[in-house]
């Protein structure tokens, strides 16, 4: 009995030292990064979905008239929150692309929203506005971030299960390249809205 309780100990210890010399426990530790940056992302999109309600009806409040600008911010709102994001969302590609194409309709939408407020300098001195502004600022910047910390998870990830000998360790227990952030979409996405903090305008009389 002793006999088999250090062979099956010696064979353990085999294999932990076999996994964490080809890579297995950095994929592991990899792919909890790619996970843990993608919910940054996830809750930083959300965060900014949360804002443009109250948004959309300050600006209601004094621009009723720029109807069709309101209406595209909330159907974009509607569309890129009604995209059910899963854990699995990450390791498939046309679901992400979605996601992104759908994230990046509403930053366009809320650019066009913000460039309409210009035009109403009581607008853009009330107070509870500029509170929404800077929030939306402070959130499309932590966005930004979030963003760029899950787009380096990836890059890492995908070049360690493409590496010998980790590749063969990704091969062996069905690790996958994931999809990361297309490019043409990053540089729409990039932008974002400009908040201007500048003095309002004076009305004339």
């Amino acid at each position: 009995m002793n006999t088999f309780k250090k062979t099956f100990t010696a064979a353990i210890l085999l294999l932990s030292l076999s996994l964490g010399g080809c890579g297995y426990n950095t994929i592991q530790t990899q792919d909890e990064a790619v996970k843990a940056s993608w919910s940054e992302v996830v809750n930083q999109y959300q965060r900014r979905a949360d804002l443009i309600p109250n948004l959309v009806k300050t600006v209601k409040g004094f621009a009723a008239q720029e109807e069709r600008v309101l209406v595209g911010v909330t159907e974009a709102r509607a569309r890129a929150t009604s995209i059910q994001v899963t854990p699995e969302l990450v390791n498939d590609p046309a679901a992400l692309q979605k996601y992104q194409a759908a994230q990046g309709e509403l930053t366009q939408a809320l650019k066009s929203l913000l460039m309409v407020t210009e035009n109403y300098p009581q607008l853009k001195s009330d107070q509870n506005f500029r509170d929404l502004q800077a929030q939306l600022e402070g959130t499309e910047n932590r966005i930004t971030v979030a963003r760029n910390r899950y787009i380096a998870a990836v890059q890492e990830y995908n070049g360690t299960i493409r590496k010998f000998p980790s590749n063969l360790t990704a091969m062996v227990f069905s690790y996958e390249v994931k999809p990361n952030f297309s490019v043409e979409n990053e540089a729409a996405i990039s932008q974002a809205p400009t908040v201007d903090f500048g003095a309002p305008a004076t009305p004339a009389n």
